[in-house]
């Protein structure tokens, strides 16, 4: 069985919740704290055992390709000033993992995005990172403990965890089915419509044999191709395993989960947790 030594970042989406801001920056360069958003979900990557990204990107997203390349104007500027420590961590980013793109061109959603992947990917089983979805995990990254799913058994894996029942209108409610394998997934249903309380959120491992089920959907709801789509196609075919990650989840693409994120991470490290505690107790 191969290893999953490769990750699919999609991010040629518009952000539009994050308007006037991302008309000129990305939301995944939207910084937590002092780091782009994007730093940290490839960092997860990294951390989790993958060795190549692809970025499936927009013309609009050129300064993710920036960030993650080599900058000798600014690394020099910095050792000339004495800013030696800072240097070396700037020309680390470029050394990462190996780093490919692809624009999408057109918005046709993110089965489409993904379908681009298919000669990076060739046969090998794969990691997808979608760009808002941030995850903390203070011991196992998230992304590892999926990959864990995926070496002991082999099927697809999708994170996931239990939320309540009065925001399951925001994910993708799963059923299961008696061996603990994923039936179905409804997009954003109604409470009363949920087949239970177990979302997916954003990290998945997949085989390249999803590319076969992906090229086969129509076109849905506003002329997209949906990857939850050939997902449940491919669950009548092969298995999909849940994985309850143990972690915290951020949705970076909301203005709440965003600013949630820099907080809970600035209270983590020690030259702001103080400050940080201060002024929320000042607001109180």
């Amino acid at each position: 069985m191969k290893r999953v030594r490769k990750a699919v970042i999609p991010v040629a989406g518009m952000g539009t919740r994050f308007l006037p801001e991302t008309k000129a920056v990305p939301k995944e360069m939207l910084p937590i704290v002092d780091k782009p958003t994007i730093q940290y979900i490839v960092e997860e990557a990294i951390d989790s055992g993958i060795e190549e990204i692809l970025f499936i990107t927009s013309p609009y997203k050129k300064c993710i390709e920036d960030h993650f390349d080599r900058s000798y104007e600014l690394e020099n500027r910095l050792i000339k000033s004495g800013k030696e420590a800072k240097a070396k961590e700037i020309e680390q980013i470029s050394k990462l993992a190996k780093f490919y793109y692809i624009r999408q061109g057109e918005p046709l959603g993110s089965g489409h995005a993904i379908s681009l992947a298919k000669s990076f990917v060739g046969d090998e089983p794969f990691a997808i990172l979608y760009g808002d979805d941030l995850m903390y995990s203070k011991n196992i990254p998230v992304l590892k403990q999926l990959i864990e799913v995926y070496d002991e058994t082999g099927a697809s894996v999708i994170g996931c965890k239990r939320v309540d029942m009065d925001i399951i209108s925001r994910y993708g409610a799963m059923s299961l089915n008696e061996d603990g394998t994923i039936n179905t997934i409804i997009e954003k249903p109604k409470k009363e419509e949920a087949p239970s309380n177990l979302v997916g959120l954003g990290r998945y491992i997949v085989t390249s044999e999803v590319f076969d089920y992906i090229d086969k959907l129509p076109r849905g709801i506003g002329n997209e191709i949906q990857f939850t789509d050939a997902m449940m196609n491919m669950m009548k075919d092969y298995k999909y395993l849940p994985c309850e990650f143990v972690g915290t989840y951020y949705d970076t693409g909301s203005k709440d989960g965003y600013l949630k994120a820099n907080i809970e991470y600035a209270l983590r490290r020690d030259d702001l947790k103080d400050s940080i505690r201060n002024i929320i107790n000042d607001l109180n």
